[in-house]
């Protein structure tokens, strides 16, 4: 099968074996396979989790058909079946996921490109919002980084659970015109200096209470300031740095829980656990076009160092997907 995958002189599309299912394992034929920021860290050679180095298959969400099941698979998955999938080696002909990480694709309407940019971003964000964030209806809630995949999903997730406001960031501002599309009810300029007066100000000096931090470093403080008192900060990505400043005064002041969380330390019972409980929560949502997430562009599986340089050169608005 053809696939894309790290050497020493970059990711190439390469023949490699075909993946055999383990017990847990489904095999799926891949027709669509969406792109992630981890993928960059991957393709440049490091580990991202328990993946990573030369010969490793990037990808890490994928749609297709179940070929094969592994004896352990419950019987709801079984060949034919259409779903989508996280799970390692995405960018390829064929590739394998956890059974707990599957779910049908709906039949209404949706093709493969749309059914691979959803599961990274439904499971990161119903995991961030509501299980470490704890969302509750009413709330006002804010996405730092709101245009990527996952932030846009993350506003329409806590838009849909009942958020009484949603604010989102974006230092582009043909982006922040946009995200109201999405869920966002206030766009925020993180760009300048006055932006958690502005949150303040949007919230009725209250502050919201919630936060979801994809950026990190650079809004750390800036978040502080802005969150409500005995509010929550859920550090989901650090695309503005890994290392800054932090106001622990403020931290202690507001009394805000301060929470991280990533799939790499994850078991597989706790991201089988993840799924579950999102598509109890929002499953209906997906069949029905609520949760959406727009398709910047695709490219063939061919050009997979392609399709990853366009998203280095963070252009784009949605997710990138690979067409398999």
């Amino acid at each position: 099968m053809k696939a894309a995958v790290v050497t020493a002189a970059g990711v190439q599309v390469q023949d490699v074996p075909e993946p055999k299912p383990g017990p847990s394992d489904v095999l799926i034929r891949v027709r669509a396979a969406g792109l992630n920021r981890a993928d960059l860290a991957v393709a440049a050679g490091h580990s991202h989790g328990r993946v990573g180095g030369a010969g490793t298959i990037v990808g890490m969400e994928f749609a297709g058909e179940v070929v094969a099941v592994g004896a352990e698979v419950p019987s709801g998955i079984a060949p034919g079946m259409r779903v989508m999938a996280s799970g390692g080696g995405g960018y390829a002909e064929y590739a394998l996921a956890d059974w707990g990480r599957v779910a049908p694709v709906p039949d209404r309407n949706m093709g493969w490109a749309q059914a691979a940019t959803l599961p990274i971003a439904l499971q990161t964000m119903h995991n961030a919002v509501i299980t470490a964030g704890g969302m509750r209806a009413g709330e006002a809630v804010m996405i730092q980084g709101a245009s990527s995949g996952v932030g846009l999903m993350g506003m329409q997730i806590a838009k849909a659970m009942g958020a009484r406001l949603v604010l989102g960031t974006s230092t582009n501002a043909e982006r922040r015109a946009k995200l109201q599309e999405y869920g966002c009810d206030v766009a925020i300029d993180t760009t300048q200096a006055d932006w958690p007066e502005k949150v303040l100000a949007a919230t009725g000096g209250k502050g919201v209470e919630l936060i979801v931090d994809q950026v990190s470093a650079g809004v750390a403080n800036g978040n502080l300031a802005c969150c409500a008192i005995l509010g929550r900060i859920v550090n989901v990505g650090r695309l503005g740095g890994f290392k800054g400043e932090f106001d622990f005064d403020l931290h202690a002041l507001r009394r805000i829980a301060y929470i991280g969380v990533t799939f790499r330390t994850r078991s597989v019972e706790e991201v089988r656990e993840i799924v579950r409980v999102m598509k109890a929560d929002l499953w209906a949502k997906i069949e029905d076009g609520t949760l959406r997430l727009p398709i910047d562009r695709t490219f063939p599986l061919a050009e997979a160092p392609e399709a990853l340089a366009h998203m280095k050169a963070n252009r784009h608005f949605g997710k990138i997907v690979l067409e398999c």
